[in-house]
């Protein structure tokens, strides 16, 4: 997407934030900067599928919080700081997100000249954890190394018994810096970085960055490449789904449910390797189109497709129809639709409040916004109503997949190349992003390029940041029991934070 550039004065930064997302029809997609000199938001508008990239100097390194006025930007004020050294004065909760102890004062990895700060306590690298305080209160850590298969991250519970009363998270311990990394390498390789942000997103993140390394280039892909993109991602978010639905059996103690959902998601990267030669979908989506594949193999897809599905339905029943199951999710773990919005919410999490914001409907990515699968939408926001979303999503997912696995090999050329070739220099002093709807919800690349062509800035958004706060605020005044069956419910990704 080729974004429309604006400046904006610090000074009514705030204002028309607030007016393009709480009173008219945008949502605030990041906030960031690209050298630390000037915040950099890029404003999402779904009704029109366009986006404006804004700029705000910035006279020195510090500036009013934005957080007061748009909660939302809380996260990415924190990321900020670490990454940069811009410090936003009045921030309610200001800790460090990504850079730990062990880092050096004074060290800021995307800032590229050196900065001194005025006040010593703006360098201090300590997290400071919130305190409750009162009779019989008491806190629990968990983390940062977990007994299951799990990426560290650090929850600290404050209770009153069995009763959560608040939840602290410290993230930041698989931080890689490659977001620096894709400012040093060319851009014909940057691909095989942009990837690996987080491995269970792969092909949305190929996807992201395809697109945005084509809006630099104002290239439009071929049709059959579009399709294939689409199956891709769609397959991805089969395979996850079917995993997230099988880990909410396993936090529930559902365990032959779960293990059934954990055979069927083999079946379902299978599919993955038929497409792309990689169970995970590596290396498939790249600038230009896709890897070629052959009609055979996508006649082989639609087959497994259909027998996948027919699997599935017996075992999703399972969980559907027992009663122990839905008691045990139902009403727990609820995030308001009020508050979603406040926080930004998105995917599953938002989906499950009743905000209805999927990326596919609105922006350029694969076959959409054309053809769009249908919302699919709870109220609640509670575990049960994020575990119906997904499944709804699944059912959904499979449909489009097939149809389109049906139409393809209906006019399919055995092995025709899918891809585009694109010159070796990006376009100087351009701004672009991917925007697309990763299994987790709205994940966006965005690039900015200098005045020969290089990658100036290379900001990757993982649909995690919106939704890290979610969870602490759904664990409040729940049990301790409740707590991995509620993260689960989320299926949060570490590294797509910790980039």
């Amino acid at each position: 997407m080729k974004l429309t550039r604006k400046q904006v004065i610090l000074e009514d930064l705030s204002n028309a934030l607030k007016t393009a997302t709480h009173e008219g029809h945008c949502r605030l997609g990041l906030l960031t900067s690209v050298d630390g000199t000037q915040l950099c938001s890029l404003v999402l508008d779904p009704t029109l599928g366009t986006a404006e990239y804004w700029e705000t100097p910035l006279r020195n390194s510090y500036y009013r919080s934005l957080t007061a006025v748009l909660p939302e930007t809380h996260w990415f004020e924190r990321a900020n700081w670490d990454l940069f050294g811009i410090i936003p004065n009045q921030h309610p909760r200001l800790k460090h997100l990504l850079l730990h102890e062990q880092y050096k004062r004074g060290f800021y990895p995307l800032r590229p000249q050196p900065l001194v700060h005025e006040r010593a306590e703006d360098t201090d690298r300590q997290f400071h954890f919130l305190e409750v305080q009162g009779e019989g209160v008491y806190e629990l850590p968990v983390g940062p190394i977990h007994a299951g298969v799990i990426e560290p991250g650090h929850f600290r519970f404050s209770c009153l018994g069995e009763n959560i009363l608040n939840l602290e998270i410290r993230l930041g311990y698989v931080h890689r810096g490659v977001e620096k990394r894709l400012t040093e390498i060319p851009w014909t390789k940057a691909r095989f970085v942009a990837e690996a942000a987080a491995s269970d997103t792969a092909a949305a993140n190929a996807l992201a960055h395809a697109i945005a390394i084509e809006s630099l280039f104002e290239l439009e892909v071929p049709a059959r490449a579009q399709v294939l993109r689409t199956i891709a991602l769609e397959l991805e978010r089969i395979a996850m789904h079917i995993i997230d639905i099988g880990g909410i059996g396993t936090d529930i103690g559902f365990l032959g449910f779960s293990t059934s959902m954990s055979r069927l998601r083999g079946k379902a990267l299978g599919l993955a390797q038929l497409l792309s030669g990689s169970r995970f979908l590596r290396g498939f989506i790249l600038p230009g189109g896709t890897k070629p594949v052959s009609a055979e193999r996508l006649a082989a897809m639609l087959h497994t497709c259909q027998q996948l599905r027919e699997d599935l339905k017996p075992v999703i029943a399972i969980l559907e129809e027992n009663l122990v199951a839905t008691e045990r999710m139902d009403s727990f773990g609820k995030v308001s639709r009020s508050l979603a919005r406040e926080f930004g919410l998105v995917g599953v999490a938002a989906r499950a409040c009743g905000i209805e914001y999927d990326t596919r409907a609105h922006f350029c990515q694969g076959i959409y916004p054309k053809d769009a699968p249908p919302l699919s939408v709870e109220q609640n926001g509670d575990i049960l109503s994020r575990t119906r979303v997904r499944i709804a999503e699944l059912w959904r997912s499979l449909d489009l997949v097939e149809k389109l696995l049906s139409e393809t090999c209906a006019g399919a050329t055995s092995t025709t190349s899918s891809c585009i070739e694109l010159p070796q220099q990006l376009p100087p002093d351009a701004v672009a992003a991917g925007i697309v709807e990763a299994f987790r919800g709205e994940l966006i690349h965005l690039i900015v390029t200098g005045e020969k062509g290089q990658i100036r800035r290379y900001c990757i958004k993982d649909p995690s940041s919106n939704n890290w706060t979610a969870l602490s605020i759904a664990i409040r005044n729940n049990l301790i029991a409740d707590f991995p069956l509620c993260n689960k419910s989320f299926s949060l990704s570490y590294s797509g934070n910790d980039l």
